[in-house]
Formats: structure tokens, sequence, C-alpha cells
């Protein structure tokens, strides 16, 4: 055979190995998500569930206007979503609050400075939420990974950067792989649909075991008013504005500084009234989106005390579910405070007993153990007398007048102690002022998690 002959043979048999190899890939391109699937499913198997989490995600209503989408970018984790991003209509009004450590990330930085500017006439907007890295504590190099995220969104949705808006949660003091996160945003641009809220929750879980969601509707003049939200957080809780990450969405009509008050007005009594492990994250942001694209007109009068209550109910909702979701978390207490001095003096007492070790190491083994709460309260700094003091646990009298209740057993109490959901009631007989702390345990599964997280 000529020598020509031989070089149009084999570029023959090239043309056919590469057609070969695209019929092989096509064939088993089910199988290999076959197996993706399996591997998700198996993952998700191997990691525990909080017992006290909602029998399932929550049946959100889709929010027109808010369109999501999620992927895996191998940031940390392997086999699941760990990027999300949001396209917000034109015209979205913007509200929320952020962490207030002094060692706050990059995108909080960034999310401060842009939520304090004035929002173009009729722009658009975007969010996007990686997990496993929360770009805290990176220096410049944080700042450009923030820009360069944001840039990418922006141009890939056709939005003013000033108006995406970005989130990190994960290990602190390691530089964000932000190509890792700008090679998928056409990919996540592409994808975005109002179906895909859900997906958006599970991209956003770091050492959660499971999506929060939450909802509300409103009877609005001239239709219903639609509110859905997003969070998570599990560790390194503690209030100091939202104490996780949250993402609250609504068709509303409503003017930013309107919305924004609401959001202020209802901080304390959620997500400031939380504490898992009295750490607060570098990381802590709250964004609330209205789209104005529901058919209801512009939130006003009494649909406005509606529209906040409702908004307040859904902030509540997601606040409880990352107690819930504390990490090794097997009970929920709730620390309720009264005949307090003051507000402080309230508050003081109910995150005293809400962060000490000894409470909470009571409450996993089921020990009632009232001394604890006493120890608690008596260094918590707060004004109190002995005798004025009353203790109890949901509706037993344990303690009144300076010593134990004539009536309480400690049968009781142990009985009490084995609910999965408590209430510790104290009150100060000092005042008026009151205030409610949610918590959960504390447990051997806290320090497992928390000792293996860079693992």
């Amino acid at each position: 055979m000529a020598k020509t002959d031989w070089k149009a043979e084999a570029k023959n048999l090239k043309k056919r190995v590469r057609k070969l190899k695209d019929r092989l890939q096509q064939a088993a391109a089910p199988a290999v998500a076959a197996i993706h699937d399996k591997i998700e499913e198996v993952v998700k198997k191997a990691k525990p569930v909080s017992p006290l989490a909602p029998a399932s995600f929550p049946a959100l209503p889709r929010i027109p206007g808010a369109e999501f989408a999620a992927i895996g970018a191998g940031i940390k984790y392997q086999n699941r979503k760990d990027v999300m991003l949001v396209r917000l209509a034109p015209g979205t009004t913007m509200a929320g609050a952020f962490t207030r450590s002094s060692t706050r990330s990059a995108c909080v930085r960034d999310g401060e400075a842009k939520l304090a500017e004035r929002a173009p006439a009729g722009a658009g907007a975007a969010i996007i939420v990686n997990s496993g890295n929360s770009n805290a504590f990176t220096g410049a190099a944080g700042d450009r990974a923030v820009a360069e995220v944001t840039g990418a969104v922006a141009a890939a949705l056709d939005v003013p950067a000033s108006r995406v808006w970005s989130s990190s949660t994960g290990v602190i003091g390691e530089p964000l792989p932000f190509d890792k996160i700008t090679a998928v945003v056409p990919d996540l641009a592409l994808a975005l649909t109002e179906a895909a809220i859900e997906g958006a929750a599970e991209a956003i879980m770091t050492t959660d075991t499971f999506p929060k969601g939450a909802a509300a509707t409103v009877e609005g003049e001239g239709g219903p008013i639609h509110i859905a939200g997003i969070a998570k957080g599990s560790g390194m809780i503690a209030p100091d504005m939202a104490t996780m990450l949250v993402y609250i969405f609504t068709d509303a009509k409503i003017g930013q500084a309107a919305l924004q008050k609401m959001v202020g007005r209802n901080l304390g009594a959620t997500f400031n009234s939380i504490t898992v492990d009295s750490d607060t994250s570098t990381s802590d942001t709250l964004l609330v989106a209205a789209t104005g694209q529901g058919p209801a007109a512009e939130v006003k009068g009494q649909v406005a005390k509606a529209f906040e209550t409702a908004l307040a109910g859904v902030m509540r909702n997601l606040a409880l579910q990352v107690v819930r979701d504390g990490e090794g978390a097997t009970k929920l207490l709730e620390v309720r405070v009264t005949g307090a001095a003051s507000d402080a003096d309230a508050a003081k007492v109910a995150f005293a007993v809400a962060n000490s070790p000894l409470v909470k190491t009571a409450v996993a083994g089921e020990d009632p153990n009232w001394g604890r709460l006493v120890a608690a309260i008596g260094k918590s700094g707060a004004e109190a007398d002995r005798d004025r003091l009353t203790i109890r646990f949901g509706d037993i009298l344990v303690a009144e007048k300076g010593w134990k209740s004539p009536q309480y057993t400690e049968e009781a109490g142990a009985a009490y102690m084995k609910s999965s959901e408590l209430v510790f009631g104290i009150d100060l007989g000092m005042g008026r002022a009151k205030r409610t702390v949610w918590t959960c345990d504390l447990t051997a599964r806290y320090v497992e998690i928390n000792a293996d997280y860079r693992s």
C-alpha cells in the first residue's frame, strides 16, 4: 500500500475511534448518572439526620420573579450540590442584615456595602452561595474571589455587579477556589427555574443534616402574597444578627425602607434568640428579596401588618429549624424568662442558661438537675433574688421562695426530661421584662463533628 494510503487509512481509523468513543459515552451516560445518584443516596443515608428534623422538606410556593439553580462544583464536598444561584426580576427590593463579627468574611463586607447603595431603577439582582469554604480571614485574596464570582454572575445574567450578593460558608482561613464557582456559572444560568428552591436549600448545607425551608401566604389587595425562605445552620450558632445563612423571597410589592424596617424589628425574637454553641459565625447573612411580581397591590395598611406577621413567622420557623439541627442535637430546649428587672437582664439570664454546658449536658443526659439553672442564673450578672425566683420544667413547679417546691418530685422531673422538646420557665420576680431563647442539648456527637470538621 502506498504511503499516502496508510495516512488516509490512519485518518479514517481515528475518525471511527472518535465516533465509537462518542457512542460509548452517550450509551454510558444514563448508567453514569444512575451511579452518581446512587452515590448521593448512600452519602445521605450514611449521614445521620437530626431526630428533631421535620418529616420532609415543605412544599414551598413558587415566587414569580425568583429563579433557582444548584450544582456541584467540588469546592470541598464530592458528589453533592455545593453552589446555588438565584436570579431576581428587575425592580426587586432587597433588605437584610449581617453578622457584627469583627472578623466577618469578604462576602459579608461586600454584601453590607451593596445593601447600603441606592439600587439602579428597574435593575435585576442575583444571589450566589457556596458551601465548603467561608472565604473568611483570607485577606486580599478573599476580596478578589468575591469580585470574580459576582462579576461572573453579573455577566451571565446581565445584571449590575452592584446587585449581585454572594455568600460563602464552611472552613475559615482557606482561600476560596473561585475558579470552580465561575466555571459553573454558565451552567447554573441555563438551569434557572422557579421550581428549584429545594435544590438551592441543599446546596448551602455544611454540617446540616437536612435542608431547611418555610413558607407563608397573606391575602393582599388583589390577590395572595407568597413568602418562601430557606436557611442553613447547624453549628457556630449564637446571636449577633442572623446566626446563619438565610434567604427569604416574596412576590410582594413593597419599598426597600419598609421591608428593611420589618426585617430589623423581627430579628430579636427570631434569629437573635437562638444558640447552639455560643459561637458566632464570620459569615452570618440574612437577605430578603421582594420581587413585586405577585398580583396583589402594594403592601400597606392592614395588609402590611399581616405581611410582617407572616414574615416574622417564616423567620422564626427557620430559626427553630436551625436549633433542631444543632450539631449532635437530640432535644430542643426553650428557655422562657419572665419577671426580669429589664430587657437586658432577661436576655442575660436566658442566654446564661441556654449557653451553659452544664445545663445542656444535663438535658442530653435527661438529668433533672435544676441546680444547674440556679447556678447559671446566678452567674448571669442580672439582678436576681433567691427568695423571689421561680423555676419550672414545663408545667411542673420545681423551685420557689428560695427552696425546692414541696410538691416537686425527682421522678416527675426525670419523666419530663425524657421529652424531645422541653421548656424551662424562669421567673425572676423583679419586674415585667421577658425573653425567650431556644437552644439544644450538648452531646458527644457535637464533639465528634467539630473535631473532624477539617479532616
